[in-house]
């Protein structure tokens, strides 16, 4: 759903610039609060693998492929703040090392595809995570949810955007009908992306899941035919306490594998936006893309005729990329939290 330049008119994308760069803002306080020291450096990692995966697009039906947009992967994973962050960095990498977005569209970008998904995600999350059993099944099942609903509440602003500042005329209808139609589909692809990634990452280290945080629940035993609660003891090793440094080495080697070898068997059809932009003519005063003559355009590299190698490489270096810039942000903002602030709101330390 990366949206090109001359998709939307010059007035409302600096609008939606505006806007999102108040998002933005807000989002950077807000994250000095989810942000801690075991956090901070998943962030980036959250950033960089969620650009690997959009490198892995799936096809869903027609000629048509989808890919991850990630806001309620990022937002579950780390923060609803944090997760308009990450999805940032990850559209800015985009629009100027791949000229993937246009980047007199990043606004809408970020709007779309960073804060929509990512607010819409995490209120149903937490919607969910309070009628649910206290359980980490639930958390998956609420994260597939979140995520399944926030891909054609994205479609859905978009069409509502360029409803507003679109360059083509085109009843309205049909683009609503169209978007939301196929962005239905990967939706599914997405929701079974993040749940697999949020039930992976919760099955092993809860404590760093934002969307988990208090998920453990009192140990009972049955005794005389009544469930009480087990003595609690006081564990050697704190699972608070222990280092991040495995999960993170493995969600780094496991976003290189995706983006530096996988991507190369990803769909070749035309994405959501771009087959319902080239069928409704919504494509017809699409601009020439400002970095499109960056050597890592179209995600290859450029002078290195191999496609598996120049598409690998490219996924690689985006990763670097990514995480380099992400990690560099959210390490910024952790030094610059406050002692008064705690990681995450009362509200955030429910039991999900």
């Amino acid at each position: 759903m990366h949206v090109p330049d001359g998709f939307i008119d010059a007035p409302v994308s600096a609008a939606a610039g505006v806007v999102a760069a108040g998002a933005v803002a807000v989002s950077l306080r807000g994250a000095r609060r989810e942000l801690d020291e075991r956090t901070a450096p998943l962030a980036g990692l959250v950033a960089a693998f969620i650009f690997a995966v959009q490198m892995l697009n799936f096809p869903v039906a027609a000629g048509t492929s989808g890919h991850l947009l990630g806001g309620a992967l990022a937002a579950i994973l780390v923060g609803p703040y944090t997760g308009v962050l990450c999805i940032s960095v990850v559209l800015l990498m985009q629009g100027i090392l791949f000229a993937d977005g246009g980047l007199t569209a990043l606004g809408v970008n970020v709007l779309d595809m960073g804060i929509t998904t990512t607010v819409v995600a995490y209120a149903l999350f937490r919607g969910l995570a309070r009628v649910l059993p206290r359980t980490r099944r639930s958390v998956t099942v609420a994260s597939f949810v979140a995520a399944l609903v926030s891909v054609p509440a994205a479609a859905g602003v978009f069409t509502l955007i360029y409803w507003i500042g679109g360059t083509t005329d085109i009843p309205i209808g049909k683009v609503f009908t169209a978007m939301v139609g196929v962005h239905v589909l990967i939706g599914i692809g997405e929701a079974v992306i993040t749940a697999l990634t949020v039930g992976a990452v919760v099955a092993v280290r809860p404590d760093l899941v934002h969307g988990a945080r208090g998920l453990t629940a009192p140990l009972k035993l049955r005794v005389d035919g009544e469930l009480v609660d087990v003595p609690a003891r006081q564990p050697v090793a704190p699972v608070a306490a222990r280092s991040p440094r495995g999960l993170w080495a493995t969600g780094l080697i496991t976003a290189l594998v995706l983006a530096g070898f996988v991507s190369f068997y990803a769909s070749a059809s035309p994405d959501g936006l771009e087959k319902v932009a080239a069928d409704q003519g919504i494509d017809k005063k699409t601009e020439e893309h400002a970095a499109k003559d960056s050597p890592l355009a179209d995600y290859g590299v450029k002078d290195i005729s191999d496609a598996r190698v120049s598409g690998g490489l490219a996924g690689v270096i985006g990763v670097g990329a990514t995480i380099v810039v992400g990690s560099g942000v959210f390490y910024v903002l952790r030094r610059r939290r406050t002692p008064d602030a705690p990681a995450g709101s009362a509200h955030d330390r429910e039991m999900v």
